[in-house]
């Protein structure tokens, strides 16, 4: 442990920040600079203050009038009054799609923390920058924090953490230059939800060459062609920053001999990069076996974080969850960028098999807009584990 420790301090320390290339900004802390000062400003949004204003926290008055997600605690309040932990959360209806945080002039999200209740399938996470009307992020808030398959398991990278009992945490930098808007939508057709959140935030300049945070979600269960796409439609210039899986096996044996590939900047039926089997990619070896054990782990940029086993009676499928973050070898593309992963495992005789697996992912990227439109979101129905 002291050894990890150790080595995450070292990351951080030694991490080249923009300040000796392209100036300060307040946007590029690190352990190796946080003794710098700047001029950018520090805010954040919760529902005890929805707008980030300066001075604007902690306001709501008991009230057993008031209007939904403004004064939610007041029984529980009733006897202390104003400042006392008087609207911690927010609730969203089947159906309804609610605005976390509306945010004016230049800056940057720095982290977000939400717990939700329910189903985390049913929960869209969706994020606009500046005047866009198509979301830049659109995906399940589980599936965003590395937790697709709607139960917890501990999650500890340096861009995403999932923490006891059910908190996502995450650390992606996303600048804006003109507007940031984060919206909740409820596709349940059944259950309300809770929400607490906070969200952080800097008001500063952003650097010219400063792309926009994208996230996008697919789904295909069952995965008929074997050979899933990641993503196959983004367009302009940037980089590939890291891809999450929620891969649900339908087969006996080892599953996971499919290679990765990336097809860069208008690479035709072969691409720059080909993998050489997915526990490769996600940094593992040798089907993360151990002992004749799949063995979760977690690691700043990679891991087998979950492992779901069958129980002999109603979950008869192994699931598994898995991250891979190139935050020190993003790839680069100038024009655009595809990235498939084979759904490939073994049947007898020593020959491949061609799997039909359910798999989900969420691609993670930085690029100038605007972005290419992404697919359809799913209905809860297309969304749900089964």
């Amino acid at each position: 442990m002291k050894t990890s420790l150790l080595f995450l301090a070292l990351i951080c320390l030694f991490t080249i920040d923009g300040f000796s290339q392209k100036g300060f900004n307040g946007l590029d802390m690190n352990l190796g600079n946080l003794y710098r000062l700047s001029d950018a400003k520090t805010r954040s949004i919760s529902p005890e203050n929805f707008t980030g204003e300066k001075g604007k926290g902690g306001m709501a008055i008991p009230d057993e009038k008031a209007a939904p997600n403004t004064a939610n605690a007041t029984n529980a309040a009733r006897d202390l009054g104003q400042g006392w932990k008087v609207n911690p959360y927010v609730r969203i209806n089947p159906g309804e799609t609610l605005t976390l945080a509306e945010i004016d002039g230049s800056g940057a999200i720095q982290h977000i923390w939400m717990t939700p209740t329910g189903n985390w399938r049913f929960s869209i996470l969706r994020i606009y920058w500046d005047d866009e009307t198509e979301p830049s992020v659109e995906c399940p808030v589980g599936d965003f924090f590395g937790m697709g398959w709607n139960q917890y398991a501990p999650l500890n990278s340096l861009a995403v953490c999932v923490n006891p009992g059910s908190a996502f945490n995450c650390y992606w930098m996303m600048p804006f230059r003109k507007k940031c808007k984060i919206t909740m939508e409820n596709i349940n057709d059944k259950d309300q939800m809770t929400l607490y959140y906070q969200i952080d935030y800097t008001l500063t300049d952003v650097p010219a060459d400063a792309a926009y945070f994208h996230a996008q979600f697919r789904r295909l269960n069952t995965n008929t062609t074997s050979d899933y796409p990641i993503v196959d439609n983004i367009k302009g210039k940037g980089q590939f920053v890291g891809v999450y899986m929620a891969w649900g096996v339908n087969n006996n044996g080892w599953w996971g001999e499919g290679e990765i590939k990336f097809f860069i900047d208008g690479d035709g039926k072969f691409p720059t990069i080909c993998g050489t089997g997915t526990e490769d990619y996600f940094c593992g070896s040798y089907n993360f076996d151990r002992d004749g054990q799949y063995k979760e782990f977690c690691t700043p940029y990679a891991g087998l974080h979950q492992v779901i086993r069958p129980d002999g009676t109603y979950k008869s499928q192994q699931r598994f969850g898995l991250y891979r973050w190139h935050i020190m070898d993003p790839v680069r593309f100038e024009k655009d960028l595809k990235i498939t992963i084979q759904d490939l495992g073994w049947r007898q005789g020593g020959r491949y098999l061609a799997q039909q697996s359910d798999i989900s992912s969420v691609c993670f990227w930085y690029q100038t807009d605007p972005h290419g439109k992404f697919p359809k979101m799913l209905n809860w129905q297309g969304l749900e584990v089964n």
